[in-house]
Formats: C-alpha cells, sequence, structure tokens
C-alpha cells in the first residue's frame, strides 16, 4: 500500500505559495565546548538520528492527474549535504544579525522535489557561541510517526557523536549503524493503479480527493465549534469576524524576527500571587505589550478593545486517561479562541480576564499538565509547536487576529552533542493575511519567545518585543 498524505498534509502542500510557506523553525543557541563544535559534528549528530526519523528521507510525489493525493515516497537521491547547511555571521556576530539571518531563511519556501526539512549551523556569534537554525514542512510532523527533528538531537548529558566507521572522521560517524537503502520509486503507472485500486476499494475517494483541494464548510464549522466551546459561539464568531487591525494585513514575501528573553521566576512570583497559571500570564503580557504597541501607533484603543488570539492546547482524546510520556501518540492539540483584552488599562485585571477564560478549558477535565508534558523524551516543545501550527493552519484567518503557540520545555540543561543549549525560541509560520505569529517555551530557568512578523507590515516587531517585558514588569507589580 502507498503510503499516501493525509487529508490535512496535503491540504499544507495545497495551499502554500511564495508569501506563505507553511513551514516551523527554530532558533538554538548554544554554548560551543572546549573541545569544539562545527559543522561536521552537527551532520554527525543529525545523520545519527535520522534513523528514527524515516519521514526526513522521504519527498512528496504527486500522482498523474491528481487522482490521489500525493505519496511519500524514499528519497533515492537524499543528500545530507543539502539538509544540514552551513553559515556565518561576520565575526563578532550580533544576536541582532541572527535574527535577520533567521527572518531571511524562514521565509524562503523548501524545494517540495526533496524531503521537507533543513538545518543551517550558523557560526561566528559573540561569546564563543553558535546557533543552530531549524526548518519543517507542517506536512511532515504529525506527532507520533513523526516528531521535530530539535526532539532527537537534544540530550540531557553531552553525547559525543562517535566514530563508529573506523575512519577517524566524526563526519563518516553513524552510517555503518544505520545502513539505510531507498526503495525503488514508483513508477506513474504504479501511481495510477494504486490510485485507482483505492477508488475501486473505496468509491467516495476520488469525491474526497477533489473535496480536499476545496475548503470544506462544515469541517470548518465543527472546528470553529470545538474552538469556542459552544455551538451559539460559533455562529457568532463565525458571523462577526475578528476584530480588524494592523495585525490582519496581506503578507509579503519578506519577514522580521524578534525574541524576549524573560526568567521563568518572575512568573512563579506573579502566579503565587495570583492564583492563575504561568500561560495565563505569557497571555496577559502579550495582552499589555499589544496595548501599549497599538496605542503608539496611533491606533484607537476604548475599553471595549480586543485583539483575538488562535491558542492551541494541548488535550486529551475522550477516552484517554492521561498525557503519553512516551510520546504524542492519543494525545492531540486543540486551537482555542481567546479574546485578549487589550483595551482593559489595569494589568491585574487583563491577567484575570485571560485567566477565566482559559479556565473553562482546565475545567473540561482535558487539558494537558505542563507537569505532564515535561515527562516527554527530549525538547518535546519543537514537536508541540509544530503540531500547533498544524492544528491552527487549518482555519480560516478571518476568525483571529494573530496565532500564540506556548509550550513548557525542561528545566535542566540539554545538549546537542557536546553543545550546551543556552536559549530556544520558536518560530511560527504566518497564513494568509496573517501579520505576526508568537512562539513561547520555557527551558532551564528561562521563558523565550519568538516573534515572527511580516516585514511590510510589522517592521516594528523589535518594539513590540520589548513591551512584552515592559508588561511582564507590569504584570509583577500588579495587585488587587
Amino acid at each position: 500500500m502507498p503510503d499516501r498524505l493525509s487529508a490535512l498534509d496535503a491540504s499544507f502542500l495545497y495551499l502554500e505559495d511564495a508569501t506563505t510557506p507553511m513551514h516551523v523553525g527554530g532558533v538554538a543557541v548554544f554554548e560551543r565546548p572546549r573541545d569544539g563544535f562545527g559543522h561536521e559534528q552537527v551532520r554527525c549528530l543529525i545523520r545519527q538520528r535520522l534513523a528514527y526519523l524515516p519521514r526526513y528521507r522521504q519527498r512528496v510525489r504527486n500522482v498523474p492527474g491528481h487522482l490521489a493525493r500525493p505519496v511519500w515516497v524514499d528519497d533515492v537521491d537524499f543528500d545530507l549535504n543539502y539538509h544540514v547547511r552551513r553559515s556565518a555571521l561576520p565575526a563578532p556576530g550580533t544576536d541582532g544579525q541572527l535574527y535577520e539571518l533567521v527572518a531571511r531563511l524562514m521565509a524562503r519556501p523548501m524545494d517540495h522535489e526533496r524531503p521537507l526539512w533543513e538545518a543551517y549551523f550558523v557560526e561566528g556569534l559573540e561569546g564563543d557561541r553558535f546557533a543552530l537554525v531549524t526548518k519543517t514542512h507542517q506536512s511532515v510532523v504529525d506527532g507520533s510517526g513523526t516528531v521535530e527533528l530539535g526532539q532527537l538531537i537534544l540530550d540531557p548529558e553531552p553525547q559525543p557523536c562517535t566514530d563508529t566507521d573506523g575512519t577517524g572522521d566524526a563526519e563518516g560517524a553513524g552510517e555503518a549503524a544505520d545502513p539505510w537503502v531507498p526503495r525503488p520509486l514508483p513508477s506513474a503507472a504504479q501511481l495510477v493503479l494504486d490510485a485507482v485500486g483505492e477508488t475501486v476499494r473505496r468509491p467516495g475517494e476520488l469525491l474526497e480527493n477533489v473535496r480536499d483541494v476545496l475548503s470544506d464548510v462544515t469541517a470548518t464549522a465543527d472546528k470553529v465549534t470545538d474552538a469556542l466551546g459552544g455551538v451559539a459561539a460559533a455562529l457568532h464568531r463565525v458571523v462577526s469576524p475578528a476584530p480588524s487591525g494592523p495585525l490582519n494585513r496581506h503578507v509579503s514575501g519578506g519577514r522580521v524576527f524578534a525574541v524576549v528573553r524573560t526568567r521563568l521566576a518572575d512568573y512563579r512570583k506573579v502566579r503565587a500571587e495570583h492564583g492563575v497559571t504561568v500561560n495565563d500570564i505569557v497571555l496577559a503580557a502579550i495582552t499589555g505589550a499589544l496595548r501599549d504597541w497599538l496605542l503608539s501607533r496611533g491606533e484607537g484603543v476604548s475599553e471595549a478593545t480586543s485583539v483575538r488570539a488562535l491558542v492551541p492546547l494541548a488535550v486529551l482524546e475522550p477516552d484517554t486517561v492521561e498525557f503519553s510520556p512516551a510520546g504524542l501518540v492519543n494525545n492531540r492539540v486543540e486551537p482555542y479562541l481567546v479574546d485578549l483584552p487589550v483595551g482593559e488599562p489595569n494589568p491585574a485585571l487583563r491577567l484575570h480576564h485571560i485567566s477565566h477564560t482559559l479556565r473553562a478549558h482546565a475545567d473540561a477535565g482535558r487539558s494537558v499538565a505542563a507537569r505532564a508534558m515535561l515527562r516527554v523524551g527530549g525538547f518535546a516543545p519543537a514537536t508541540m509547536h509544530a503540531l500547533a501550527a498544524r492544528a491552527a493552519g487549518s482555519f480560516s484567518g478571518r476568525i483571529f487576529n494573530l496565532l500564540v503557540i506556548n509550550s513548557p520545555g525542561p528545566q535542566v540543561p540539554l545538549y546537542a552533542g557536546q553543545a550546551r543549549m543556552t536559549e530556544m525560541y520558536p518560530v511560527i509560520p504566518l497564513a494568509r493575511n496573517q501579520a505576526l505569529a508568537i512562539g513561547v517555551t520555557s527551558y532551564d530557568g528561562g521563558v523565550y519567545f519568538g516573534l515572527n512578523g511580516d516585514r511590510k507590515a510589522l517592521s516594528d516587531v523589535d518594539v513590540l518585543a520589548g513591551m512584552i517585558e515592559d508588561s511582564l514588569e507590569e504584570l509583577k507589580g500588579a495587585s488587587w
């Protein structure tokens, strides 16, 4: 049987264009170990882990005549050097230069004739640091069969890439342990025969394939209903689109990227003071920043002004008792719409308004606690961000203003090979007419925000990033 793309995976390929590439990214910053760490070590590390990620050596092949959805096939010309690339900043490279490079890398669509992922080893960062920038298409990561590369290359202890092939060269390490042999490419005739065979077994398959390319109004309405928690609310929001504003603009082909570094201890302090969750505080900090940013742009902000965020959250399947620590199987991510009260001048009231809104999700009994997610092996936020972006990708951009994805990470150091990771920033893709997407993760005592914006509509994304820090400081001093 052919390994056919699901309807959702195929939709990410059908809807992608030059201005809205549909890949999720990550920017990890590392301390260079005393013994050094270079491009060869990165290739060695990734090569060793590819055996656990067969999808990363497969590419998409279309069926002639679009008789069926595309299939995954082994890339018989797989070239690791094409996917693991080397880049450098003019030393001493600044963080700002790194973020500019990230913006340019993330703006480029990937080659659909090859496996849909890329990794960039970026050297030249001041302070004897380097960065690893990853890109993975949303069609690749499903959380069960395939996790994100960033989840597998990070370990709780230093793991040198050993020489397993006896050459003494780290570049060749791992090949003997993973003697991968690609399967022959199916012919065009075989692809057609497989598609016809499936149509005979399932007469409705051909109709489904046509429908997959078109918008499925019923399915979209169902998803909106789930996100809003009720049919009446869903109908109201479908009739009433998201509030208009500068965050909903036609997306150009350019990107800007900015980051925010905060400390988890500050969130815990606010949590103890107000009895809310860390996720509530993250959204409240973003809300306060959006308020200040709108005012700085001369936008009209009244007490009733709101910004609608799409906030995907991890949930349990109806019959699942506990979140699976071995992986993300039998668990999923569902998007929720949250109106951020940017018109409220009091930071404490903003925080409690958001907390009250999200409490209904927690009270439903299907929410996944952060401590359960932290039992997942590796750096699970990389996969959770990819899954959340997938969940959000099926929504109409008319019903929300921005996407916010927050996933907790481990509070202990992680290593790529022998290099210690110091910071991690998610890069969430933009949808059509969505000028801003924010990814958040916690790691080793820090909470890190990655702001991906459209270069034309949000050229001042660094200003908004600074306002998130100011908003958090405001929350630390807020009281009833």
